[in-house]
């Protein structure tokens, strides 16, 4: 009897198997990112160590701003709570607060409105757009102890800015600006927005730069002018680096003390102290050590404090509206 199965061949008729979506079946899964950094490691010996002085220094002057100590005596006598009563009842350290809310306020503004106008303006066809950008950002890489000096000059009673008041009729606005209280604070604010206005500069920039320029076209083309545009489109898109500039100038006023210790040494009559001066003045020249490391804690808990508020509003601004298209 012969054998009629088939075993194989060339011609020989295979039904189709579904081996192929098996084997994709049968695929491992793909493996889980690492969510790790691969660096990170490396870098945690380093971390630890300066978390670690970090840390231990807020803490011991935690404890020391609960002494009445000047720093070098063995003697510390614990006063509690009483350092901190009395920088509240401390008229100079409540005007500290007020010089730093007023000189945040006139420096963000100043310093914003002419980094927007600046970028906007190189954003535009000009020539020699990288060379005005240099000059524009001088200024920021120009260390306070070789701008105060030169400040100091300037506005000095027989500087250069009265002297140009008087010679063009104007003799009358000459005043000793770093002299008296009543100009004293305005002329460092003049060095400070000169100073960082650069920065500004180059963040606005940097942000205008990602705005779609379909959308500056198209309000263009329904008639939209200049101003328009800066106000409705541009400021609206650059709104998370306004938040974030305010935050870093905010908190960056909270500890200034090289300009106003070089430039006027927080005079005349504590018109230009801050709390990094106060601090200061307490800790070196009065050795009030346990009163400056209350005023230090207080500093500490207001920048973190302002650090939280502007970054919460951040992530407010971040969330999609009501009714926006996602």
């Amino acid at each position: 009897m012969t054998d009629t199965r088939i075993r194989g061949g060339a011609n020989a008729s295979v039904p189709p198997t579904n081996v192929g979506a098996r084997s994709a079946d049968r695929a491992p899964a793909p493996r889980r990112r690492r969510t790790t950094a691969p660096g990170f490691p490396w870098i945690l010996p380093a971390l630890a160590i300066s978390s670690g002085i970090v840390y231990f220094c807020i803490g011991y002057n935690g404890w020391v701003s609960l002494l009445d100590w000047n720093g070098i005596s063995p003697i510390q006598t614990f006063v509690g709570i009483e350092n901190y009563l009395r920088a509240f009842a401390d008229p100079v350290f409540w005007g500290t607060l007020q010089h730093t809310v007023i000189y945040f306020i006139v420096t963000f503004v100043a310093q914003s409105i002419l980094g927007i106008v600046l970028a906007v303006l190189l954003h535009s066809r000009v020539r020699l757009a990288g060379l005005y950008k240099v000059i524009i950002f001088i200024p920021v890489v120009l260390a306070p102890a070789i701008m105060s000096p030169v400040f100091r000059i300037i506005f000095a009673g027989d500087g250069p800015l009265n002297e140009f008041l008087r010679a063009v009729g104007l003799g009358f606005l000459a005043q000793p600006w770093l002299a008296q209280s009543s100009t004293a604070l305005g002329a460092l604010m003049i060095m400070q927005i000169w100073n960082t206005t650069g920065i500004s500069f180059i963040l606005y920039y940097a942000a205008i730069s990602q705005v779609e320029t379909d959308v500056i076209e198209a309000a263009r083309l329904d008639g939209a002018g200049n101003i328009r545009i800066v106000w409705s489109i541009i400021i609206p898109s650059i709104r998370g680096t306004i938040v974030a500039l305010a935050m870093l100038s905010a908190i960056g006023t909270l500890k200034l003390f090289d300009i106003p210790y070089l430039v006027t040494a927080g005079g005349p009559n504590f018109s230009t102290e801050f709390l990094g001066t106060y601090i200061y003045r307490q800790a070196v020249p009065l050795g009030e050590v346990g009163y400056a490391s209350a005023l230090s804690i207080i500093l500490l808990v207001l920048a973190l404090g302002m650090a939280i508020l502007l970054n919460l509003r951040r992530n407010e601004d971040r969330k999609p509206k009501k009714g926006a298209l996602r």
